[in-house]
């Protein structure tokens, strides 16, 4: 049997998953949690093969979460399961330990083949972003470019951005111009939203 932990914050999509996942004769859906911050925990009491994640969680995103089981439960692989189709995700996914990658509006066979395959010791992307991935590449902006763009994200001034990330009113400015520049964005605020869109922060 493989061991499946299932990380979703909405009750009828959990549900969902945990009853056809039941289907299969070779899958025990072990433990089902609705918030990032309660999936370590369960993973620890329950012993999965298998965590299948989303990516936004209330407390911890799917993304830490997957970094967090590759330090304390190698053993357990991950399976990001989202709606977000978006080659940004995908490499933070991969860059986090995620073994697998699956857009939720995935028939469900595809789904099971992914646990089956994880499980197996390998790895499974969605085609479909796998091959969007390879056509958009990577994120352009910087780590520094990124972290502005998250407190620009959040409403921030420049200021407000300066006194956060401790650095300075100029050098804000010139990762917002340049972040600006690579996203090929109007305002720092369209900017921030590109690269949202993107899964790039």
């Amino acid at each position: 049997m493989i061991r499946v932990l299932l990380a979703d914050d909405q009750a009828l999509v959990r549900g969902a998953l945990a009853a056809m996942l039941r289907l299969e004769a070779d899958l025990d859906v072990v433990a089902e949690v609705g918030a990032g911050t309660e999936v370590l925990d369960a993973a620890r009491r329950t012993a999965p093969d298998i965590a299948l994640l989303d990516v936004q969680m209330p407390g911890r995103d799917g993304l830490s979460v997957a970094a967090d089981l590759q330090r304390a439960l190698p053993r357990c692989r991950s399976i990001i399961c989202t709606a977000f189709s978006r080659p940004g995700y995908l490499s933070r996914a991969l860059s986090a330990g995620a073994a697998g990658y699956v857009v939720k509006d995935s028939p469900p066979e595809q789904l099971v083949d992914a646990i089956r395959r994880v499980h197996a010791g390998l790895r499974f992307v969605d085609p479909a972003l796998a091959a969007e991935a390879l056509v958009g590449g990577a994120s352009p902006l910087t780590g520094r470019e990124a972290d502005v763009l998250r407190a620009t994200a959040e409403g921030g001034t420049v200021a407000d951005i300066a006194e956060v990330l401790r650095l300075s009113r100029g050098t804000v400015r010139n990762h917002l111009s340049s972040a600006i520049g690579k996203t090929q964005a109007r305002t720092r605020a369209e900017a921030a939203r590109i690269a949202e869109t993107n899964g790039w922060l």
